[in-house]
């Protein structure tokens, strides 16, 4: 079974709900700043370095496909 594009987790104990949004699989840089402006998000505000807009996790925006091998 497919997840589904928008997950909304439980709520945190400090209030609110954490929301993500699943758009697909992101080959490079030009694929994360699409998923983000179909999120609604200007395409000329988004910078892929930016840490308060994406929380980079196992690897950095500079680093995509086989180099993270």
């Amino acid at each position: 079974m497919e997840r589904a594009p928008v997950i909304v987790h439980p709520p945190s104990p400090t209030g609110g709900l954490r929301g993500e949004i699943l758009e697909g699989l992101a080959r490079g840089p030009r694929d994360l700043v699409e998923f983000l402006r179909r999120a609604g998000l200007d395409e000329g505000v988004i910078d892929v370095d930016d840490s308060r807009l994406i929380e980079w996790r196992g690897s950095r925006a500079d680093k995509w496909g086989s180099e993270l091998c």
